[in-house]
């Protein structure tokens, strides 16, 4: 037998609505219903979000994958604002890309000075104002970052994520009657997906 053919390799290009594709399937175990909306809003069908992510995931496995930074800049374009930051000692730079689901965040890479992605997540966009988190009446699904969780309920401790691009928060707030609360909320790709309160179903 001769050599096996080469795998076809996709003749159409993974676009920004194929990433807000690959977003939304993370979000579907928690949230559907708000998935199924905003898959209707994209006009794209159940199978189109779910080519999105087998074609994402091929491309995070292939033996030659692009770095973050180049893979995101094919998909996304130029990153709208690149803005040094400081964590801890280290300095790096994120890139932020606009993400049309939510117009009032953005898709956030942190790159490390020798390239290396160290975060891929949703923040709020530069002078857009974000909610007001008071109590855990405020922390609605998809209505808040991980950072704004973490300022308004300081101090918020980390938690292990259930899966990749999953992060968690422990922290104390206050139910609608003014008693604080133990509670662990969870977020994908750093957007709120829902909030546990210790003691409650």
């Amino acid at each position: 037998m001769g050599p096996m053919p080469p795998a076809k390799r996709p003749t159409t290009p993974f676009t920004p609505l194929d990433f807000q594709l690959v977003l939304l399937r993370r979000m579907a175990d928690h949230n559907p219903d708000l998935v199924e909306d905003a898959r209707h809003e994209l006009g794209v069908s159940i199978a189109g979000m779910r080519e999105a992510n087998r074609r994402w995931q091929a491309m995070l496995h292939a033996p030659r994958s692009r770095a973050a930074a180049s893979r995101y800049r094919s998909i996304l374009g130029v990153p709208e604002s690149v803005v040094p930051r400081q964590i801890g000692d280290l300095s790096c730079e994120a890139h932020l890309w606009p993400v049309p689901l939510w117009p009032d965040l953005r898709f956030e890479v942190l790159i490390a000075p020798n390239g290396v992605a160290w975060n891929e997540w949703l923040v709020r966009a530069p002078g857009a104002p974000g909610p007001a988190l008071d109590t855990l009446d405020d922390l609605a699904p998809w209505s808040c970052t991980v950072d704004e969780v973490a300022r308004a309920f300081a101090p918020a401790r980390p938690l292990e994520g259930s899966a990749p691009t999953r992060w968690g928060l422990a922290f104390t707030a206050p139910d609608s009657a003014g008693v604080r609360r133990e509670c662990a909320a969870e977020f994908t790709w750093g957007l709120l997906q829902r909030v546990g309160v210790r003691g409650q179903p």
